[in-house]
This record gives C-alpha cells, sequence and structure tokens, in this order.
C-alpha cells in the first residue's frame, strides 16, 4: 500500500496548496520514489469543461481525455508524470455516481445519505489512484478552505480512510497563511491556530503545518504555530511568497520537509538530488535579457485562464536565457482600434484557444498583422483556425470565410464541425479530449522543431479544418505539416514563406515542462528572438520602438 498525504487548506482561499502539493511531489521524487497526485474539488459541477474560466481558470487536459482542474498543470510539471482522470475528483462526479446507482436500484430501497454513501464513493476514489498509477506516495488536495461546507464530506472520507489504511500510513499536511498588521509590523498566528482548530473538529490532526506568508518568519512565530497547533517544531514549514515558482520544492526542501516526511512514514529513499532542478531555478533567475511576446485572447485579464500557456512559453524563454515580457492583449480592443501600440512592439505573438464568438475578429486581426509583417506567431487550437480563416480572406480573396462556430450557415465554412460532434447535444465532456497522433511533413518547420516522424499530443475541440478546401490553401503557400494518421484532419498548419507562423489543432502547452521545455514553444521562442536581432523584414516595416535616429 502506497502512503497518503492529505493537503488542506486555512484561512483563506488560493493561499497555494496546489503548488506546495506538487512541490512535496517533486521531492520526494527526487528521492527516487514514484509519485501520483490527486485534486477534491468540492463544487458540484462535474468537472471544470463547461465552466467559464472566469469562474475556474484554465482548463487542463489530461492524456486520457479528462477535462481537470489547472492545479493538475502543476503537478505534472513538478513532477513530470502524466496524471489520468483518476487524479481529479470533483462533488458533481460524486453524486451523479450515486444517484445514478439509485436510480438504477443498486442500493435496494436503501435510504441514500452523504454518510456513507457519499462518503464511501469518496474513499473508492481516493484509492483508485493506487490502482491505476501504482505510486509509492499519493497526493491528495482538498479544494477549498477548511470550514467551507461543501467540503465536509471530502473531510470526513478522509477521516474515515485514515483508520482503514492505518495511520502511519497517512500524513496530514495543511497549509495556512500567516497576515501582516502593517501598523504593528506583526504576523498574525491567531487565524492559523483556529483553521488547526477547524480541522481537528472533523478529526483530523496535522502532522504538517506549511505557513504562507509574504513576510520572513522569525523563530518566535515558528515556536509559537507548534506549541498552540501541537504540531513538531521541524514541522512547521514558513514559505514565504516567491517571485519563481519553481524554487518553491527548493524552499520546502532545504526547510527539511523532504526529510521529515520520509521519516514519518519510515521508507527507504535514495539521497535526494535536485541539482539539476537548483540549475534550472539559477537559469530561469539569470535570464535577464528580454523576448516581448503578446498573447491575444478573450481571458487575458484572468492569467490563470492561460496558465499553461504561460509557463509553457516562460520554459522555453528561459532555457535560452531570455526573461519573457508578456503584453496580455484583449482581441476585442483590437476590433476597437485599441491597444495596437502594444502589438507593434512584440517579437512574437500567441493567440490561444477559446470558445464562443466575442473578440475572434480580434484574434484575426492579430494573425494578419503577424503574417503581413512577418513576425513570429503560434496558434494554439483556435489560433490556428482563426489564422486560417485570415489567410483564407486576405489571401484567398474569400472575404466571408469564417468558422461554423460563429457563423452557423457560412458561405464558406473554412473551419466546421467534426463529423463526429454533428448531432451532439451535451456539451461537457463530448469534444474530442485527450492524446492523439500527428504524422509531420518532412521539411516543415513544424517536423524540424520536433525531429521525429510522429508526436502524440492533447487535444480539446469540436471544429476542424475543412478539407473541402485543402487544395486551395496547399495551391496558395500554406502548408498543412501535420496530419492525422488517416490523412482525415489537419492537425498542424504553416506558412511556408514566413519566418514561423504555425499554428496546432492540438494544445502543446499540456505537455510542457520547466526542465524540458516544449519543442514548438521553443522553435517559436528562437524565431522570436532572431526577429529581435534582425527587425526589418521584406516589406520594410520596423518596430517603431526600434527606429533609431540615423533614420532607419
Amino acid at each position: 500500500m502506497p502512503k497518503y498525504i492529505f493537503c488542506t487548506g486555512g484561512v483563506v482561499s488560493s493561499v497555494g496548496k496546489g503548488v506546495t502539493a506538487a512541490a512535496i511531489g517533486r521531492i520526494l521524487k527526487a528521492r527516487g520514489l514514484k509519485v501520483a497526485i490527486q485534486k477534491l474539488d468540492p463544487y458540484l459541477n462535474v468537472d471544470p469543461g463547461t465552466m467559464s474560466p472566469y469562474q475556474h481558470g484554465e482548463v487542463f487536459v489530461t492524456a486520457d481525455g479528462a477535462e481537470t482542474d489547472l492545479d493538475l498543470g502543476h503537478y505534472e510539471r513538478f513532477i513530470d508524470e502524466n496524471l489520468n482522470r483518476a487524479c481529479n475528483v470533483t462533488a458533481g462526479q460524486i453524486y451523479s455516481y450515486v444517484i445514478e446507482k439509485e436510480r438504477r436500484g443498486d442500493y435496494l430501497g436503501r435510504t441514500i445519505q452523504v454518510i456513507p454513501h457519499i462518503t464511501n464513493e469518496i474513499k473508492r476514489r481516493i484509492l483508485l489512484v493506487e490502482s491505476e498509477n501504482k505510486p509509492d506516495v499519493v497526493i491528495v488536495e482538498v479544494g477549498g478552505t477548511v470550514g467551507d461546507i461543501e467540503g465536509q464530506p471530502f473531510l470526513e472520507a478522509i477521516r474515515q480512510l485514515r483508520l482503514s489504511i492505518g495511520r502511519p500510513n497517512c500524513l496530514s499536511v495543511h497549509v495556512t497563511f500567516l497576515p501582516h498588521i502593517g501598523a504593528t509590523g506583526e504576523l498574525k498566528t491567531k487565524p492559523t491556530q483556529h483553521s488547526v482548530r477547524e480541522l481537528r473538529s472533523v478529526g483530523i490532526t496535522p502532522q504538517v503545518i506549511i505557513a504562507r506568508t509574504d513576510y520572513p518568519v522569525d523563530k518566535d512565530t515558528v515556536e509559537k504555530i507548534s506549541q498552540f497547533c501541537d504540531v513538531d517544531e521541524k514541522a512547521v514549514i514558513p514559505l514565504v511568497t516567491t517571485d519563481l515558482l519553481y524554487k518553491v520544492p527548493l524552499e520546502l526542501e532545504d526547510a527539511g520537509l523532504g526529510d521529515y516526511i520520509t521519516e514519518y512514514f519510515g521508507l527507504q529513499v535514495s539521497k535526494p538530488d535536485l541539482s539539476s532542478w537548483r540549475k534550472m531555478t539559477q537559469r530561469m533567475r539569470a535570464a535577464q535579457e528580454p523576448l516581448r511576446i503578446a498573447i491575444v485572447g478573450k481571458y487575458v485579464e484572468l492569467h490563470d485562464a492561460y496558465m499553461s500557456v504561460k509557463e509553457a512559453a516562460f520554459h522555453a524563454a528561459t532555457a535560452q536565457d531570455r526573461r519573457p515580457e508578456i503584453s496580455w492583449i484583449y482581441s476585442g480592443d483590437l476590433e476597437r482600434e485599441r491597444n495596437w501600440d502594444l502589438l507593434k512592439n512584440v517579437d512574437g505573438i500567441i493567440v490561444p484557444g477559446g470558445f464562443g464568438e466575442r473578440g475572434i475578429e480580434g484574434k484575426i486581426l492579430a494573425a494578419r498583422y503577424a503574417r503581413e509583417h512577418r513576425i513570429p506567431y503560434l496558434g494554439l487550437c483556435l489560433g490556428m483556425q482563426v489564422m486560417c480563416i485570415e489567410f483564407a480572406r486576405n489571401v484567398l480573396d474569400i472575404e466571408d470565410a469564417t468558422s461554423s462556430e460563429i457563423e452557423g450557415n457560412a458561405a464558406h465554412p473554412v473551419i466546421d464541425l467534426m463529423i463526429d460532434q454533428r448531432g451532439i447535444k451535451d456539451m461537457g465532456g463530448t469534444m474530442r479530449l485527450g492524446i492523439y497522433p500527428c504524422n509531420l511533413k518532412p521539411g516543415t518547420k513544424s517536423y524540424a522543431a520536433y525531429g521525429v516522424p510522429q508526436i502524440h499530443e492533447r487535444h480539446r475541440h469540436r471544429f476542424e479544418f475543412n478539407n473541402e478546401y485543402r487544395t486551395l490553401y496547399e495551391q496558395n503557400g500554406m502548408i498543412f505539416s501535420g496530419l492525422s494518421p488517416d490523412n482525415l484532419l489537419v492537425e498542424v498548419a504553416e506558412i511556408g514563406d514566413h519566418p514561423f507562423m504555425v499554428g496546432s489543432q492540438f494544445h502543446p502547452e499540456f505537455l510542457s515542462r520547466p526542465n524540458a521545455p516544449h519543442p514548438l514553444f521553443s522553435a517559436f521562442v528562437k524565431a522570436a528572438i532572431e526577429h529581435s536581432h534582425h527587425p526589418t523584414t521584406e516589406n520594410g516595416y520596423i518596430p517603431r520602438d526600434r527606429i533609431v535616429e540615423s533614420g532607419e
């Protein structure tokens, strides 16, 4: 049986449980342990797939096609393991499953209650991670904050599970926040004490407290938390806010958390090796020369909506000793002739995925600008589709070219609903989801980026390039450099005579790792660096901030 680490949060939400759980996974993996991480989300949605990014940020897609919480992206990036649908459980999944069983008569007329039926199903889902991933350690993060009504069944299930699998096989990590009182210059521990008391009231006593704070924590404060929360002093770990996410595992390791956990469980492990991770973070910190990248989207005021895109760009840029300066541009502003000055001063443009009509014309304008001014462009999912729409309108002279997602009865739907999606009415979990193979065309920029003839990437879409227009596009300079093995689906498109204008129907950002940047992002960054060195293009355009006094 694997060991279980249960991570809960207290005092405030968004305290950093996800990153903390991921960082614990990293320091345990550095000791030779196989780690899996699971997120328990108390909301009643079955998954975040139908939720607005304003509500829940990015939807992260696993290899087996589950639409999950963005924290799973943190987990995968930190521990470099592909997780599956068992690793994200929501209250909606639990209740739906139990009610379906009740409707079938599986409970033989018994009254269905939160305890034991809901809690039993939660326990079953937690144990699924063990059977499907075969880890040495399972880290389970409970979403929300201790005291939330909707989280109570999950905490009760964990309390019961600790009894059935044995308390020595379980460790409770409680992540809290230490507020700072500016008037007195004090960090206050009382909210942490109350939070621990609340956790104890449901029968769970934490063995480790991670004290998140924006200010340094002195020894007296650590001793106070230890005394009043009945936790070993060496298990009270201050975690001061850092500007580099990937330093968190090193902070926890240097504080002794890895040794404490393995000693608590009595695990025989190898000496921890985080040397490559330290070198990686040092390189990230050392990258000072800026690389200006625009991300043109419809949720740009909420950066969490593009979490994996942002991190993938950071991985690729810092690996080439550049610090990405991201201009977040709302595509709707471009339609209103706003923020064009931001777009004109960048070294590369990324148009990420999305759904719906709002802001679509602004994304098309961004694609046109990148093509005409020969600025490196990376289109992701919808970003590839708008690149194809723009090409049809302004190169093929099909003025009313569009996507049938935007205009259902379009005369020229160069982007159209996939055949196997037609007739589907349910919105949740019905898209083309998960990992699929793609064959790359030799001699293309995409093939050069990957260096292999076949790749496997994760998808999340309903619409695709319309094959009725494929020949016309190819005759006019568009290269379909990535196709499904049966040649029916366009997976990657690029413009042959452009320095770098590539769009993928899949989401490469989901496979980027801090110590292994994704090939497409790396190729895009290299092209952006080249553009920054040689801004003059064939049509004579020079970004306005690079016009020098000599009159160039």
